[in-house]
């Protein structure tokens, strides 16, 4: 959601576009159905439609110095028409003209130029440097409503209007004069006469400016500027604007004196807004992850899609059920509904981090494990808070598991040590103190019959440890940081994996070393997850593929590719319906678990 006009309303008014990560989504409205498009090899930095639907064009970021291709893709057929490359470092903008003849696209600060490509031939057209060398850098680019060879680009401090000759394969710009004002341009909207056009500031205010001309004809609101800065901008029919505004305010205002006539408030700064048809909907985009629908006429919010703004750090389901899961992050833990993709809980902390959270066998809690040193449990259904046990950790809780007969939980903290609480009706109190590891503990799992468990650390150690007298049975080592264990079904073995990309089978009676694996090819390995008949397991990490392995050969036999992010916590869910992994960027993707018959 922090893209600037990242969500796209598709002309057909079916579909909206969106970017995440390396990936450009398309979603249908009605059905709620996901087509991705891949294709990028870094992050996409913004995305728009042609006026006639036929084609999406994209833009990415990548290292200084080396080329940011442009991707044309055909709409209908979801696939790769062309790479434009030409600019380096980033793709700021893009725009079609309005007959899609011609795509214009802005390079970033440390490209500086700003490029038409003829659409048919896929070549560029000409080029030229986006802004004077006296004014700041030219950061969205806006092709006009009406004449294929017009287009504006604005930025800090410049304004210009272009004009293509394709006689001379040369664009020439004109500077617009807005007198005394001095603006950080955000947004640009361009009337549908083609007349005039708006341009939405950092300051709050809104410039009008003639296109044929090139004068600012008017300003405003004068006394009353939005808070902020007007971060979007959308045009009426009936010349009315629609402001929305980095404090997440979404305004409709009068266009003649820019006077404030309907408001509501939003999660999250506004990034984008995007029509739906001829003015009866539109939506908004927030950089907290937030999709609003919103009808003129009432003038109220619906939120039809949210998700974490921050890495999300663990997914977890309840025992026995794939139809919700629960994931945490920074501020907050979220419960999902699975069938319908949807939100169904949100927990919010603010301003601690949760590193992992776990469903009590019973069902009646969620336990969480937070930054701050504190284990919390919420009530599932409602969210509210049953219990906290302070100051469990004193580097923060790192990992949490619960025994199976809810009476006990046990702790990992960012010291190493692991500590088992005793749960009762109304009380928590500490059962015992397990001092080997040294540093972090980043994963525990307890054997069903409540007697046993094991801890991995980043110390390089995974401990097996007897938790009805509270003694260490094994000790593995490895010249790794052990990021995440599994107990095969039998109970018998152990797989473990870590940084060094390898995945480990040990055996729990003497701790030896049964074979390892090579993970992945780079990257650290930072989840698995194993089925309930132990035939199969998957893992994630630095990678962003998602692995699914037979456990017997040691070998892979299906691969994932979708992450933008690296795979922070990965599981198959009960029943083997699907895989939900979470990542980095704080994505949550569901995989369809594959048919192995």
């Amino acid at each position: 959601g922090h893209i600037p006009c990242g969500l796209v309303c598709h002309p057909d008014k079916e579909h909206v576009l969106y970017p995440l990560g390396c990936t450009v989504v398309i979603q249908d409205l009605d059905s709620k159905k996901q087509t991705f498009l891949h294709g990028h090899t870094n992050n996409v930095s913004c995305i728009v439609v042609s006026g006639n639907g036929v084609y999406v064009a994209s833009g990415q970021v990548t290292f200084m110095g080396f080329k940011a291709d442009i991707i044309l893709w055909d709409f209908q057929r979801k696939e790769l028409l062309a790479r434009l490359s030409l600019h380096k470092g980033r793709i700021e903008g893009l725009a079609f003209s309005p007959n899609s003849l011609y795509l214009v696209s802005l390079g970033g600060q440390d490209d500086g130029s700003v490029v038409v490509w003829h659409v048919g031939k896929r070549e560029a057209v000409c080029g030229s440097a986006a802004s004077a060398r006296s004014a700041g850098s030219a950061t969205i680019v806006v092709c006009s409503s009406c004449r294929d060879e017009v287009f504006v680009t604005a930025g800090n401090g410049t304004i210009r209007v272009w004009e293509l000759d394709l006689a001379n394969r040369k664009i020439r710009p004109t500077e617009c004069q807005t007198g005394q004002l001095r603006r950080v341009s955000t947004c640009v909207k361009m009337a549908d006469d083609d007349n005039y056009f708006y341009v939405g500031t950092s300051s709050g205010d809104i410039l009008k400016v003639n296109t044929n001309n090139k004068l600012m004809t008017d300003y405003g609101p004068q006394k009353e500027k939005f808070s902020s800065g007007v971060t979007a901008l959308l045009l009426l029919k009936t010349g009315d604007l629609i402001v929305g505004t980095g404090g997440g305010i979404v305004a409709l205002c009068k266009g003649s004196n820019y006077k404030v006539m309907k408001k509501i408030q939003v999660q999250g700064a506004v990034t984008s807004l995007t029509c739906r048809g001829q003015d009866h909907q539109f939506f908004v985009g927030t950089n907290e992850c937030q999709i609003y629908r919103i009808n003129y006429t009432a003038f109220k919010e619906e939120l039809i899609a949210a998700c974490h703004k921050e890495a999300v750090h663990d997914i977890v389901f309840p025992l026995g059920t794939s139809d919700l899961f629960a994931t945490c992050s920074k501020n907050d833990i979220r419960v999902w509904h699975t069938p319908e993709n949807r939100e169904l809980l949100r927990i919010v902390i603010p301003n601690v981090t949760c590193h992992a959270v776990d469903f009590m066998r019973d069902g009646k809690s969620i336990i969480s494990a937070w930054n701050d040193g504190k284990i919390r449990a919420f009530m599932p259904e409602t969210g509210r808070l049953m219990y906290v046990i302070n100051n469990a950790h004193s580097l923060g809780v790192t990992a949490i598991a619960a025994t199976s007969d809810c009476k006990r939980i046990i702790s990992g903290g960012g010291e190493g040590q692991v500590r088992v609480w005793e749960i009762g009706e109304r009380t928590h109190k500490l059962g015992e103190v397990l001092k080997e590891h040294v540093s972090a503990v980043s994963c525990i799992k307890v054997k069903k019959d409540d007697r046993e468990c094991v801890t991995a650390s980043l110390d390089g150690t995974c401990i097996i440890w007897d938790i009805v007298r509270f003694i260490r049975r094994q000790m593995i080592l490895a010249n790794t940081l052990f990021k995440c264990v599994c107990y095969h079904p039998e109970e018998y073995q152990i797989i473990t994996s870590g940084t060094d990309r390898k995945i480990g089978y040990w055996e729990v009676f003497d701790g030896s070393a049964i074979r390892e694996a090579e993970g992945s090819v780079s990257g650290s390995i930072n989840g698995m997850d194993i089925t309930s008949d132990g035939a199969y397991f998957v893992t994630g990490g630095d990678d962003h593929l998602v692995k699914l392995w037979d456990y017997n050969e040691g070998a892979v036999t299906h691969v994932g590719v979708g992450h933008s992010g690296n795979i922070t916590r990965l599981k198959i869910c009960p029943g083997n319906k699907y895989i939900v992994s979470v990542s980095a960027d704080g994505a949550i993707l569901l995989w369809k678990y594959p048919d192995l018959h």
